[in-house]
């Protein structure tokens, strides 16, 4: 398999091994921690290829200044054949300029590995679960749950490409009062599915006309036997069926996007089970769990028939949550901070890592539940790291107008009418082309617009234009003549080699965005190129009288093709090959 970069990973062991050598000459401590050094390309490509902040890093366990100690580095570093120039700038940075060679090396590297450049192993097999989506099953998917959707279905696909194993998880809230009004909206639609005439939505109802169809199944199953039956028969066997019928509704529109889960966890179930309660126990044990009284709401008077109840609380303020939470309410049901801490717990067992995937309106919710993860898992002696990424809302328009509603959904556009209408790859890639706690515009016209200033047209037009030119050629790519590429060339190929970099960047921000970006820069280096020959034809790909210069340019363009098939494949976006 695949390290995380043919190229960095090969400088930094050449870096390494010359730590090594001046550990061996006692110009460095004998296993001298390393931890914090970097090989990256400098901001600015004119300071070279790749910089390296080891002198900086190491100059005080080595009792020397950063400069002293680069000026031992960077005689070590000259002697090497891929080095073309070592040097130190500012306070002891020291940048390196790499011989053509070495990207040219790469070029190859990139055509051997093939899929599997920028894949490693890094993860070395660790589980890691991530929640995503969660919406609640009371009706069709919109947009709102797009952008969760995607940006949790982008990070299992990259964390799996850099070498863990991920389990894909949906949390179904099917235990609130939620789900109580969408049994009672079916009710109203099994009504009239038998004939009844029931008038416009009453509120407090979900008015969709997704409903209908689980009405006409209900009364299908049941004919009239409850029609006039009183609530207390009937709502228990329409919530079960209902959330059935949404759950298998929001399977087919996440199908759309190409997400399905590993795992449908119903919270129902959870409290069925008893496991709220084993938490409790179990923190109760630990003393982190407590009767006490839960304070006034802050900032303001509480309301007149306030007063004083002892309550079951987490210790949140031992893992820095700025008040104790209850876990219970004063009628013995779970908070819903109680059953998502015990979610969590449940989750913590089969994984080593967690993250859960939230919309912005849950940014209140995010320090007590690390609080809680951060109790249950040391406790248990086995700290289990979690995360959360919250996800800003997504504004629809067209033209830049706002979106009116769907009538299907009765308040708001869904998921699979934006996904017919635009395609699955242009809502993928969208909804990644912004950091997702930054709020979103998604206008219908815009993101299918042919133009460089939409960067799902300007990624897969890359694509699809190295495609026909590799078609249309008449020359096999070749790496034999790769000496013939020159500075034009030679700069796309140093794009091209920081896809392993990024990748392994995004992954450890838990940031799939990265990739987007990164897709954007390198067809925009691409394009830049091939513009080139519009305007030079010696620069153009195709040379009709010297078939060497072409066959080394193809094979260029074939590995910037690559690459880009790669950054898509792990975002779930498809490369198109004609637009």
């Amino acid at each position: 398999m695949a390290g995380p970069s043919t190229l960095h990973a090969g400088f930094a062991a050449k870096i390494g091994a010359v730590l090594d050598a001046l550990e061996m000459e006692g110009a460095l401590p004998r296993g001298v921690m390393r931890t914090g050094l970097t090989i990256e390309p400098p901001r600015d490509p004119s300071h070279g290829d790749l910089s390296t902040n080891a002198a900086m890093v190491l100059s005080k366990p080595a009792a020397s200044s950063p400069r002293a100690l680069a000026d031992k580095i960077v005689a070590h570093l000259a002697a090497d054949p891929d080095v073309a120039a070592a040097e130190i700038a500012g306070p002891g940075f020291i940048n390196l300029r790499l011989e053509d060679e070495v990207w040219r090396r790469e070029l190859t590297a990139i055509a051997l590995l093939g899929s599997d450049y920028g894949r490693s192993q890094m993860g070395e097999g660790r589980r890691v679960n991530i929640e995503y989506v969660s919406a609640n099953p009371t009706g069709p998917m919109h947009m709102g749950h797009c952008r969760g959707a995607v940006v949790g279905d982008a990070l299992a696909g990259l964390l799996e490409f850099i070498g863990h194993r991920v389990i894909r998880e949906y949390y179904v809230n099917d235990a609130g009062g939620q789900v109580d009004t969408l049994a009672r909206s079916a009710h109203l639609r099994y009504r009239e599915a038998l004939g009844e005439e029931v008038g416009a939505i009453p509120e407090g109802l979900y008015p969709g006309d997704y409903l209908v169809p689980v009405g006409q199944s209900l009364a299908r199953e049941f004919g009239r036997r409850y029609l006039a039956a009183p609530e207390s028969e009937w709502l228990q066997v329409f919530r079960t069926r209902a959330v059935a019928a949404m759950m298998e509704m929001i399977r087919a529109d996440l199908a759309l996007l190409g997400i399905s889960h590993d795992v449908f966890a119903s919270e129902a179930q959870l409290q069925a089970a008893g496991k709220p309660a084993e938490a409790e126990t179990w923190l109760r044990e630990k003393g982190l769990v407590y009767d006490g009284v839960l304070e006034a709401p802050k900032g303001k008077a509480p309301p007149e028939d306030w007063e004083p109840v002892s309550l079951p609380l987490f210790r949140s303020t031992a893992f820095g949550d700025d008040q104790d939470r209850p876990i219970r309410k004063s009628d013995g049901s779970w908070t819903y901070f109680g059953a998502d801490l015990a979610y969590h717990f449940q989750k913590a067992d089969s994984a080593d890592a967690l993250i859960d995937i939230w919309g912005a309106d849950h940014a209140g919710t995010v320090k007590r539940i690390k609080a809680a993860v951060a109790a249950l898992t040391q406790g248990a002696g086995r700290e289990v790291p979690f995360d959360v990424k919250l996800i800003q809302m997504v504004r629809l328009l067209r033209g830049g107008e706002p979106v009116k509603m769907s009538k299907r959904s009765g308040s708001f556009v869904t998921l699979a009418e934006v996904v017919q209408e635009v395609g699955k790859d242009v809502v993928r890639f969208t909804m990644l082309t912004r950091k997702p706690d930054a709020q979103m515009d998604f206008d219908f016209a815009k993101v299918v617009e042919a133009s460089k200033d939409n960067p799902v047209f300007y990624v897969q037009y890359a694509h699809a234009r190295i495609h026909s030119t590799l078609r249309k050629a008449g020359v096999a790519p070749s790496d034999k003549a790769l000496v013939r590429l020159g500075s034009a060339e030679l700069a796309l190929v140093r794009e091209a080699a920081q896809f392993p970099r990024v990748v392994e960047a995004a992954a450890q921000a838990r940031e799939p965005h990265r990739i987007a970006f990164y897709l954007g820069d390198l067809a925009a280096a691409f394009h830049s190129f091939w513009n080139a020959g519009n305007d030079d034809p010696a620069l153009r790909i195709i040379q009709a009288d010297d078939a060497e210069l072409t066959s080394a340019r193809l094979f260029l363009a074939a590995q910037i093709g690559q690459i880009i098939r790669n950054g898509l494949g792990v975002l779930g976006v498809g490369a198109v090959e004609e637009m």
